[in-house]
């Protein structure tokens, strides 16, 4: 289908990639919800849900949507697919895709370096939304974190704890550090530099100029994520609390939807909510 044809479409073709996991069955759930067509759902070749109907596997009754092993095999019917699987995962998806000319949503965290390059490269080719957060409110945060930021500058410390359930395999996590890459940039410094991840034994005072990094893990916790701006005298928090994934596969949707009939480039939620262009004030 040409960029124009998708442009004038009012449901967009959605694939939902991962369809079997807690996120994919949330994301098939969130792309009914919101009155688009889940073209396609795909699981990891082996999966005992292959050949499922993918309405059945989330209480939806029939849509007529087996999950399939191979992305390939249904890339054409997508006008966009949501991606929250692995990084090996979805570096192969992304060269399925760039091949077929079919827009990408991916919220999959832990790339390595070579992946995150190969992030920019299909976007060269298909437009590609790319955020470790979907969530409304978490981009929102985002936004408070620069003029806190900003407002501060160098007279406090600046700490970031996260909370995720037990399963999650990368930490900290990428929203984590996209809010503290926001917070750096906002000082302009570079979070590689500044970051520190873990302290134990004699690490003598704290330089100033740090941001440091807390990470828990544990049961069912959604996500919890709090940045705190520590002075003398005082203390403020900017926090952000998920109870449910619905708020992160709602967001993926309407990045899904925005996404469609874009040129291809790298595009992230602050994009799909129109916050690039939101002035933050400077002291």
């Amino acid at each position: 289908m040409s960029q124009s044809s998708i442009a004038s479409c009012t449901s967009a073709r959605i694939g939902v990639l991962g369809a079997g996991g807690r996120m994919g069955r949330t994301l098939i759930q969130a792309v009914h919800a919101a009155g688009h067509t889940l073209a396609a759902a795909v699981e990891r070749s082996g999966s005992s849900l292959v050949g499922t109907d993918a309405g059945e596997l989330v209480g939806l009754g029939t849509l007529g949507v087996p999950v399939v092993a191979d992305l390939a095999e249904v890339v054409g019917q997508c006008d966009v697919v949501i991606d929250f699987t692995a990084p090996d995962a979805t570096a192969r998806h992304m060269a399925i895709c760039a091949q077929a000319g079919c827009a990408m949503v991916i919220g999959t965290t832990g790339f390595s370096p070579e992946q995150k390059r190969l992030l920019q490269d299909t976007a060269q080719q298909v437009p590609l939304v790319y955020a470790a957060n979907y969530s409304v409110g978490v981009n929102v945060s985002l936004k408070l974190l620069e003029l806190a930021a900003r407002t501060f500058g160098d007279s406090v410390d600046i700490e970031v704890l996260e909370a995720h359930h037990r399963h999650k395999v990368d930490a900290p996590s990428g929203t984590a550090l996209m809010m503290g890459e926001a917070v750096a940039g906002a000082l302009d410094r570079k979070l590689d530099d500044v970051a520190v991840y873990a302290r134990e034994g004699q690490t003598g005072p704290r330089d100033r100029q740090s941001i440091g990094f807390q990470t828990l893990r544990g049961g069912d916790i959604v996500g919890e994520h709090t940045v705190m701006f520590i002075g003398e005298g005082e203390r403020v928090e900017i926090r952000h609390l998920a109870t449910s994934r619905m708020n992160f596969a709602s967001g993926a949707v309407r990045a899904a939807a925005w996404l469609s009939g874009r040129q291809p480039r790298l595009y992230d939620m602050q994009d799909v909510m129109n916050l690039r262009e939101t002035s933050i004030p400077t002291t």
